[in-house]
């Protein structure tokens, strides 16, 4: 049985929340977008995983907050609070992230940007995430070429920030990425005028320790060539054009930069508003203003008045004896 769809997903959800005390901001909705490949296990996990994580807050309900932590957890591994980072590394980690949200921003064939943050999870110090609208099951040249220039967006930040050299391993990970989806453009999706459509990549794979060295190779070695110049191509023209983005947006990519390096985590809302020039808006950057109304009953509380209890306003004055 193959994994539900976002509909799908959705429905499933409300299967298990149904002995769960929900906060009213949860949508369930946003939650299905955003599991992807999910299946029905790994959803009622997340249900789970959340309500625990509610119980440890000391909340009655289970607010959305608790759902997006149990996502990121399952899906990145838990947060590295505890991890010390120095501020050169904090400082190269948010001009990196914000890298990558402003070309999410302004780039067509992006995914809606759901949230930034530069809160260490699993082995990666920061990250973006985006949203499907729905469901894909294909990749358009489009939105292959956008993912390109999105993930060099960390790496070329970095350059321009810091220079050259300040250049670390963090990008790593988005150059293994990006190598991998010019090669499927390439070599299996038929992207690629001077090859045209002929797939290259060969799917049968012995099933012993050792396939990669008896694996053939249906190619000539000027073929091998072409491949590789096409891939460099889309590598090049990807950095460029991040380059480009963050050149052009550069105010707005520093003052993602700098949001971050306040609130380390910025949802996608926020990001758009700080497109607009509004700066992010806490509950406590009010100051010291009226506790919150949380909508969440206290406990201990009760409507009903006790016979003997005093009126409001306090105790009425006794006569004197």
């Amino acid at each position: 049985m193959p994994n539900p769809d976002v509909s799908g997903r959705e429905k499933v959800l409300k299967v298990h929340v149904r002995k769960v005390p929900l906060a009213p901001d949860v949508d369930l909705k946003v939650l299905a977008r955003g599991t992807p490949g999910f299946s029905g296990a790994d959803l009622m996990n997340l249900v789970n995983e959340a309500a625990l994580m509610a119980a440890r807050r000391n909340k009655r309900f289970v607010t959305h907050a608790e759902f997006e932590d149990a996502k990121d957890k399952i899906m990145m591994g838990a947060e590295r609070r505890t991890m010390a980072m120095s501020e050169d590394e904090k400082k190269l980690t948010a001009y990196h992230e914000a890298g990558h949200a402003i070309i999410a921003l302004k780039v067509a064939g992006i995914d809606p940007i759901h949230k930034a943050t530069i809160i260490p999870r699993g082995r990666a110090l920061g990250m973006v995430m985006t949203l499907p609208e729905s469901d894909s099951y294909s990749f358009s040249r489009e939105k292959a070429l956008a993912r390109l220039t999105m993930l060099f967006g960390g790496r070329e930040a970095e350059i321009i920030k810091f220079g050259p050299e300040k250049v670390t391993s963090g990008a790593s990970g988005d150059i293994q990425m990006a190598t991998s989806l010019a090669r499927s453009m390439v070599m299996e999706w038929g992207m690629s005028e001077k090859l045209g459509r002929v797939r290259y990549k060969s799917s049968d794979q012995e099933v012993f320790l050792g396939h990669s060295v008896t694996q053939s190779t249906n190619m000539s070695d000027d073929t091998a060539r072409i491949i590789d110049q096409e891939v460099r191509k889309l590598i090049e023209d990807g950095e460029a054009s991040a380059k480009e983005i963050l050149t052009t947006y550069h105010d707005q990519w520093e003052a993602i930069a700098r949001a971050l390096l306040e609130y380390e985590t910025l949802t996608g809302d926020e990001l758009r508003a700080l497109m607009e020039g509004k700066q992010p808006v806490r509950p406590d950057d009010n100051g010291p203003s009226a506790p919150k109304a949380t909508g969440v009953p206290s406990a201990g509380k009760s409507g009903k008045k006790r016979p003997d209890a005093p009126p409001e306003g306090g105790l009425e004055p006794q006569p004197g004896s």
